[in-house]
């Protein structure tokens, strides 16, 4: 899905900085932790980093297999969040972390970026000494295709070489509920307790917003959306198929625009309109990419189309997570400002 955030020409460019984008390769989100030795009835959801060998299977199939539970551990940014949100703290973090201001991008979530060794702010941006000196033991990540997120091509080999790699998927056959199990359970294998008050509280919130999504679309029928992100030349529509966040709305019974096939990128991911022609699709309600390096509703006013577009002229612009943070706490939001948006919105297209 990405590349830069100013580079929209590739497509693996454009899901790295702005697309609603998943990439085509079937994930399959197999495998679970293995519990540490011992580890029965009430305390099977404690985490099993206490002691013993470390194993876990990621979603690319892979069994990773340590002598203790990784401590260091150096990760995807927004993968370091939600790890952080189940009180999982990494070393190290690599992708959208920091803002030109020195502001927490929005992808760091709570995580105190204060705190961890910035190896990489930027797409194909990677310090590979730092991360050596960090002695990494476990190098988490999400995938979209198959590949290692934010894990530069070029210097890919090196880095694989330092530590494994786990990755939780987030795009093909994953859906968002499947990618937050998925987390959870490796934040479990890291140490977590899932059953602490926060988590359970955030779970219960995350069940409840869901409900409110499937409650809006029953009371707020045929309200169409259209999923989209903004660059200086080109405005992206993307197709619900290929991300996990989409894919799981849909189940709410949300109603996605689905762009042209025969239009869509090589794999089959988006459609790349020209802003002359970026009113093709008529919505009732447009979900704006929000990543940093997008253009946001106040920057594509003087876009003439994006004005005229119905549901841009009634105020019915919403930001698109386009990357969630995979912690039932941080998708709850997600969740519950969908449900207001469709449930404030009105039949415009």
């Amino acid at each position: 899905m990405p590349k830069s955030r100013t580079s929209y020409l590739s497509r693996r460019g454009l899901i790295a900085a702005g697309g609603a984008l998943g990439l085509v390769a079937a994930l399959s989100a197999c495998g679970g932790t293995d519990s540490a030795k011992g580890e029965t009835g009430k305390d099977k959801d404690k985490g099993a980093a206490a002691s013993g060998p470390w194993t876990f299977k990621d979603d690319l199939g892979k069994d990773i297999s340590l002598k203790a539970a990784p401590k260091n551990i150096v990760a995807y940014t927004g993968t370091a969040a939600a790890l952080y949100d189940y009180g999982v703290q990494v070393k190290g973090v690599f992708g959208p972390t920091k803002t030109a201001d020195g502001k927490p991008d929005v992808q760091a979530g709570s995580m105190d970026i204060s705190k961890v060794e910035i190896l990489g702010n930027v797409y194909d941006e990677f310090n590979v000494e730092k991360y050596a000196a960090l002695q990494p033991e476990l190098l988490v990540t999400n995938t979209w295709d198959g590949t290692y997120w934010y894990v530069p091509e070029a210097s890919k080999d090196k880095i694989l070489k330092l530590a494994p790699a786990a990755a939780i998927g987030v795009g093909g056959d994953a859906s968002l509920d499947k990618s937050l199990e998925r987390t959870a359970d490796l934040a479990k294998s890291l140490g977590a307790d899932l059953n602490s008050k926060k988590t359970a509280d955030a779970k219960a919130r995350f069940e409840a917003a869901a409900a409110k999504v499937r409650e809006a679309t029953k009371a707020n029928p045929g309200i169409k959306v259209l999923v989209g992100s903004g660059s200086a030349d080109l405005f992206y529509a993307s197709t619900p198929k290929t991300s996990a966040d989409l894919k799981y709305f849909e189940t709410l019974g949300v109603e996605f625009i689905t762009p042209d096939k025969d239009k869509l990128d090589a794999g089959g991911f988006f459609e790349s309109l020209s802003w002359e022609n970026a009113g093709k699709y008529k919505a009732d309600l447009v979900l704006l990419d929000n990543r940093t390096g997008t253009l946001q509703s106040q920057e594509l006013k003087a876009k003439p189309t994006w004005a005229e577009m119905p549901a841009v002229k009634a105020g019915q612009v919403a930001p698109r997570v386009t990357e969630p943070i995979y912690s039932y706490e941080k998708c709850a939001q997600i969740l519950e400002d969908l449900a207001k948006a469709i449930q404030n919105a009105k039949k415009v297209s």
